[in-house]
């Protein structure tokens, strides 16, 4: 709904409009009344410097000191056609550079289809007329190289963009690869008789005569002074978006900004590694320090995620691929279908991510970059994705301890204190429910032994229940056999970040889980260890320290001989306990 009264940059919604929105052609009877609930609730969120009106028959929003990201970016696009139009290439390629660089990812993600229906397909073809602007630019800048990874990316994803294929002949041409030209044309030519029944039209056929005629110039500066190099290119950034608040790490991203901040001759490539259980928040606070620590590498910020959504880790090749398709690259050796080769088939994998690694040093080459590598399995996944440059730093997210990450400051993440864990859960749900019940507020906390991700599940099923007591989910939580069914909500789940762990693990580690649930959440040796387990206390102790390192088992201190004592978080313990219920221990990865 928010969404929506912003889109109509202050105009008055109907009811009938939001309704439809909202619902589409069928909704529910209630509908009235919950648009008046929803305006009510946002009116509080937003505060008093964001107006919420009511005009018959709607509603309107009035945010004057406010900045929406969609005006900006038509503002930066007006700009960058008036200079476009006034021959001032340099000055209109930054500025519809940056108007995209507000785009991340698809436009209004997260709201209803109806919502998404109504207004993506002008957003993005807005977005895509600011993109063929942003290239004519750079063509005349004599860009032309560069581009032509971009474009080829482009015209595989819009076939039928007719503008697109035409500045990819453009710029093949001017590469000197004018046979590479001539069959994108074709390839189009093809593509708009298959699936449109028509011809190319005037910008593609006239594109294709000046190509076979020698007389699609090369460019205004290119190959001559003032010719732009690929230093000029747009700085790539493809951190996610940042967290407005990060609560109870204030220590932690302290820390990490003054190790992020670069140090004269420093010398080497250097790393932080941030570590800790499933759901602490490692990927938020690697993420909240490098937006703000952005400002010191003017190269550009890079993310990556090194695992697949079930914990299964992205091959190598696939992450360097990602990467320097960031760094406007695509390597020739990686293609779509998985396959690999040359343009004589001649290549194997081990000379492809040879080839990719390569590719991927030369483009990092004295490039002042900070990389994020989110979720690491182990060290051998790192080490082709660490730049040389002595003045890149690698921002490490892993669950395992990586022992041989080269040069990196470890950051151990542990669930948070009682009173952080209350102002978190606050963020998410509001005062009102837990103010009306401290009681049912300090089980709650309880219940999710401090863990971000446990505390954003229950908040998040609050802030979805206003009316409903804290009280009714402290009793939900509290029988221990069916609470991490009720610790997941709208995406967020705690036994499916716990399984992830478990995933990369050999397969035996789901036995000794369920064989060492029965010790409790109370410290333990190796040696009771190894009784639970029915091996010998040696062996007993390389499981616990392979748990350890997973972070599904914790080292709370030593005993009066010095031997170390081990606890599980309750969660964990609970998550081990529903392994033996369910018979489903994870195959080996």
């Amino acid at each position: 709904m928010l969404a929506a009264l912003l889109l109509a940059r202050g105009r008055v919604v109907s009811d009938a409009r939001m309704s439809t929105l909202l619902w589409g052609w069928e909704p529910p009877a209630t509908s009235g009344a919950q648009i008046y609930t929803y305006m009510s609730r946002l009116r509080k969120l937003l505060g008093d410097e964001v107006a919420i009106e009511r005009r018959p028959p709607g509603y309107a929003l009035r945010a004057p000191r406010s900045t929406v990201d969609l005006i900006d970016f038509e503002r930066l696009a007006e700009r960058g056609r008036a200079e476009l139009a006034a021959g001032r290439n340099r000055e209109a390629s930054a500025l519809l550079g940056q108007a995209l660089g507000l785009w991340r990812g698809t436009g209004i993600s997260g709201v209803t289809d109806h919502l998404a229906e109504a207004e993506l397909p002008r957003l993005e073809e807005a977005r895509m007329h600011v993109l063929e602007r942003r290239i004519e630019a750079d063509l005349a800048l004599g860009r032309h190289e560069r581009l032509t990874a971009e474009l080829t990316g482009l015209v595989a994803e819009y076939p039928l963009r007719e503008k697109l294929r035409a500045q990819l002949m453009t710029a093949l041409y001017r590469c000197g690869r004018q046979a590479e030209a001539l069959r994108s044309y074709h390839e189009g030519r093809d593509v708009l008789a298959d699936q449109l029944g028509i011809d190319p039209g005037e910008t593609l056929g006239s594109t294709y005569h000046a190509v076979l005629v020698g007389k699609l110039g090369p460019g205004a500066g290119s190959g001559g002074p003032g010719a732009d190099a690929y230093d000029d290119a747009p700085r790539p950034s493809t951190l996610p978006a940042d967290v407005e608040e990060l609560i109870g790490r204030e220590a932690e991203l302290a820390s990490m900004q003054k190790q992020l901040t670069p140090v004269p001759d420093g010398g080497g490539p250097r790393g932080l590694l941030v570590t800790g259980m499933a759901g602490v928040g490692k990927t938020a606070l690697a993420v909240r320090a490098a937006h703000a620590a952005a400002r010191h590498y003017p190269d550009g910020q890079l993310f990556a995620e090194l695992t697949t959504a079930d914990g299964t880790p992205r091959s190598v090749r696939d992450v360097l691929t990602m990467l320097l398709r960031a760094l406007g690259a695509v390597p020739e050796l990686a293609d779509t279908s998985g396959g690999v080769g040359g343009t004589d088939g001649s290549y194997d994998d081990r000379t492809c991510l040879d080839e990719l690694i390569r590719l991927y040093r030369i483009r990092t080459a004295g490039k002042r970059l900070l990389v994020v590598l989110d979720g690491a399995v182990d060290s051998g996944q790192l080490e082709p994705l660490v730049p040389g440059s002595p003045e890149a730093t690698v921002l490490i997210t892993s669950r395992a301890r990586l022992p041989r990450v080269t040069q990196a400051r470890t950051t151990v993440l542990t669930p948070l204190e009682d009173d952080a864990a209350l102002d978190l859960l606050v963020s998410v749900a509001g005062r009102a429910q837990l103010l009306a019940d401290p009681a049912a507020a300090q089980a709650l906390l309880a219940r999710c032994g401090g863990l971000p991700l446990a505390l954003r599940v229950v908040g998040s099923r609050l802030a979805a229940r206003p009316r409903w007591p804290a009280a009714w989910l402290a009793n939900r939580l509290a029988e221990p056999s069916t609470r991490l069914r009720e610790l997941s909500y709208g995406g967020l789940d705690v036994r499916g970040a716990l399984l992830t762990s478990l995933r990369q693990l050999p397969r035996h580690t789901g036995r000794t889980l369920m064989c060492l649930a029965g010790l409790g959440t109370e410290p333990f040796r190796a040696e009771t260890a190894a009784r639970c387990l029915a091996e010998p206390e040696s062996t007993a102790e390389r499981r616990l320290e392979r748990l350890v390192d997973a972070a599904l088992l914790d080292i709370c201190g030593v005993d009066r001989l010095g031997r170390p004592l081990y606890r599980f978080h309750e969660l964990v313990l609970l998550f081990s306990r529903s392994l033996g219920s369910a018979r489903a221990e994870p195959a080996r990865t």
